[in-house]
């Protein structure tokens, strides 16, 4: 499964040059779960998650192994996977508007998973998805989300089954701080042009805009308004 796994998620594939350094540093871990949006899934990715975010993840060995800002600390949540108990070839092969039904099921799995966190919402960010400052925080830290699925229109978030990929907010903070946040913006921007034809229209600057907008991976329109509502 883990072959299986790595061999799907190349950073070689992807313009992402924080993705590269998280496989590069082995500071990535993986979660596989039932569909995207089930109770069974909120269960698992809740506990993993929390794990993950308080630095007692272990690595496939068993070890112990932190997540940590400076090593671009991801984790990578994997649903329908192959080998669950339901499975799913391609569950929106049939969708009228398959982005779209992904969109849906990323913000009711986001939702439940806030249902479930009795954690205050991480102060370094908004909880207001409309807010420039908002990132998605569960059991006290804040990630940016990134949505892969089979039918995502970028080619760079194409995966075979739907994946949440979490990514520490504060490596972000961490990268304007040391002056490293253009030059690692300019670089994505050159290799997703080269491997795409264009830069993804929803990747404006990190903290100009909201980044809610961003994490389906569909191009949405001016007037989208974001369907989460946080409880607190």
């Amino acid at each position: 499964m883990l072959e299986w796994l790595t061999q799907r998620v190349d950073p070689s594939r992807h313009p992402c040059v924080a993705a590269r350094a998280a496989f590069n540093a082995e500071s990535y871990r993986f979660g596989l779960y039932e569909p995207l949006g089930s109770d069974a899934a909120t269960t698992g990715l809740a506990a993993d998650l929390a794990r993950f975010g308080h630095g007692s993840t272990d690595d496939e060995n068993g070890e112990p192994a932190d997540a940590d800002a400076s090593d671009f600390a991801t984790f990578i949540a994997v649903f329908d996977a192959p080998g669950r108990p339901m499975a799913e070839p391609d569950r929106y092969a049939d969708a009228d508007d398959p982005e779209q039904a992904f969109e849906r099921d990323l913000w009711r799995q986001l939702s439940a998973l806030h249902a479930t966190d009795d954690a205050p919402w991480d102060p370094a960010t908004s909880a207001d998805p409309a807010d420039q400052k908002f990132s998605f925080s569960f059991a006290g830290r804040s990630y940016y989300v990134i949505g892969m699925h089979p039918r995502s229109s970028r080619p760079a978030r194409r995966f075979p089954r739907p994946a949440l990929v979490f990514n520490l907010h504060e490596q972000f903070e961490a990268l304007r701080q040391a002056g490293k946040y253009d030059r690692m913006r300019d670089v994505i921007r050159t290799r997703d042009r080269q491997r795409t034809g264009s830069v993804n229209p929803m990747l404006a600057d990190f903290g100009n805009r909201s980044e809610a907008r961003q994490y389906s991976g569909r191009a949405v329109p001016a007037d989208w308004k974001c369907p989460f509502h946080a409880a607190r």
